[in-house]
């Protein structure tokens, strides 16, 4: 009996993930039919009409390291001074407070109209502070970046021409690295943020599905933040949560893949923890807010349910990807001592077409920003198999988050440290943002990594090297996060 039910749910885990995978193939598709279709969208020309009134808000909180490169490449904008409004959204309660405004102070006898907006509290942290400037907040249209991004000379005249249709609420651009290279932390960080700002953002955006605004690097419209019931900070991704209340409100949202956005990558473990911890509990929260709203909307096609059931689901499948590993071991010791479950097992096996869209979709990302080619292609494979190791080394940390989301826990909303590190000579030691505290994850993770050690020890015992691979895969993910997360605490 406790055999059948490993089983039972064993494959419904990998039932999920195989649904999971047939969405992630339709937005494949979508992005390969958009780089193959010319984009029509209605743009204004602005050597014929007016420029319209812009702010820009940057929302701070201890920024001490960024905020000289924020503000002075901020300045650098190529916009019409009277047209633009620079909103330094300031939360900070350290002495980087003080070097902002002696930062500020310089700028503005340029001519710059750019004002220090602080706060008493930091109610509703980065919701409540873009709310709070959007009160006095002169612009029709809203630029939102964050401490660490670097917009070129050109993003609103880039941007901005897309708002010529009424019904366009949002234009969100597509995050860059200026750290990809740093270390194997920033590489796989980058992998995945290229999947997502590459493949799914241009796929739902193409296929005319709900999309999010990343929480920086995008420009909205006034009137759709408002009409939308504005920023909220009830979530940990205020940014989604305030998407999904838009586009159900009837609001398109424009993605634009070519235009870049650089930004710095976290550097250390703890850091993209806690950026990590953020997103998957947050996007739990949303799901809990706005699925039944977008289920019950009778508007809303078949497909935009769909993708959306997954898109604010994408960080549950930690949790699945967890169950699954978890019950793999006691898997290969039921098939060993039940030699008439083989047929049944060897169809099991069927479900890694899973792994080959995952494979292909991941692929087709990659090579947009690294080029094709044989050479190209191999050092994918490394990554791909490196990445979800490591992917899956923080399942228990990100699955936490995600139960906490679902569950209603919550929590304050941790940013996450900036390094201001462009090269590999730069280093992370010293910052005094960094917190060492022990988590007690970490004893999860370093016994699921002998666990998953055993897992290897079993195959050559029991001669099964069905999921050899995959446990390796397991073993080292969980490892490698063991290891580095130790070495940051000493």
């Amino acid at each position: 009996m406790i055999d059948l039910t490993l089983i039972t749910i064993y494959t419904l885990a990998l039932f999920v993930i195989f649904i999971y995978s047939l969405s992630q193939l339709q937005l494949l598709l979508n992005y390969l039919k958009a780089t193959r279709t010319t984009d029509t969208s209605e743009k204004y020309d602005f050597s014929e009409v007016e420029f319209p009134l812009v702010t820009i808000q940057l929302p701070l909180y201890n920024e001490y390291y960024v905020v000289e490169r924020l503000l002075k490449n901020i300045a650098r904008i190529n916009y019409p001074e009277q047209k633009l409004e620079i909103q330094v959204l300031d939360d900070s309660t350290d002495h980087s407070l003080k070097r902002t405004a002696e930062l500020i102070a310089e700028i503005q006898k340029k001519g710059i109209d750019i004002k220090h907006i602080k706060r008493e509290n930091r109610s509703g942290y980065k919701a409540g502070a873009l709310k709070e400037g959007l009160k006095v907040a002169k612009g029709e249209f809203i630029a939102v970046f964050d401490s660490d991004f670097m917009p070129g000379k050109n993003w609103l005249m880039e941007t901005l021409p897309y708002f010529k249709n009424p019904e366009i609420g949002v234009v969100q651009t597509r995050w860059g690295h200026l750290n990809r290279d740093y270390s194997l932390l920033t590489r796989i960080q980058a992998f995945a943020l290229d999947f997502h700002f590459i493949l799914e953002q241009t796929g739902r955006n193409f296929g005319r599905n709900f999309i999010n605004f990343n929480g920086t690097a995008g420009i909205w419209r006034k009137e759709c933040i408002l009409d939308a019931g504005n920023w909220s900070g009830d979530t940990l991704t205020e940014d989604l949560d305030l998407s999904y209340r838009a586009q159900m409100k009837k609001w398109k949202f424009k993605y634009l893949e070519n235009v870049e956005t650089p930004a710095e990558l976290p550097v250390v473990i703890s850091a993209a923890r806690s950026q990590q911890f953020r997103w998957n509990k947050g996007a739990a929260e949303n799901f809990r807010k706005n699925y039944g709203k977008l289920f019950r909307d009778k508007s809303v096609s078949f497909s935009t349910k769909f993708h959306g059931f997954f898109h604010l689901l994408n960080s549950s499948m930690f949790l699945i990807v967890l169950l699954l590993a978890v019950l793999s071991v006691p898997m290969l010791y039921i098939k060993a001592h039940n030699p008439e479950l083989g047929g049944y097992f060897n169809a099991l096996a069927g479900f890694a077409i899973s792994t080959v869209i995952f494979f292909f979709c991941y692929y087709i990302a990659y090579a947009r920003i690294h080029g094709k080619g044989l050479i190209s292609f191999f050092k994918f494979i490394g990554m791909f198999l490196t990445f979800f190791s490591i992917a899956m080394g923080f399942s228990v940390h990100n699955s936490l988050a995600v139960l906490e989301g679902h569950f209603g826990k919550r929590s304050e909303f941790i940013r996450t440290p900036k390094f201001n590190i462009n090269s590999l000579k730069d280093s992370w030691k010293g910052n005094t943002y960094l917190q060492n505290r022990f988590s007690k994850n970490i004893i999860i993770e370093g016994l699921l990594c002998l666990y998953f050690g055993f897992a290897i020890w079993s195959a050559f015992k029991l001669g099964d090297f069905a999921l050899l691979i995959f446990h390796f895969m397991l073993f080292f993910g969980f490892g490698f996060v063991v290891f580095k997360s130790l070495k940051a605490e000493v």
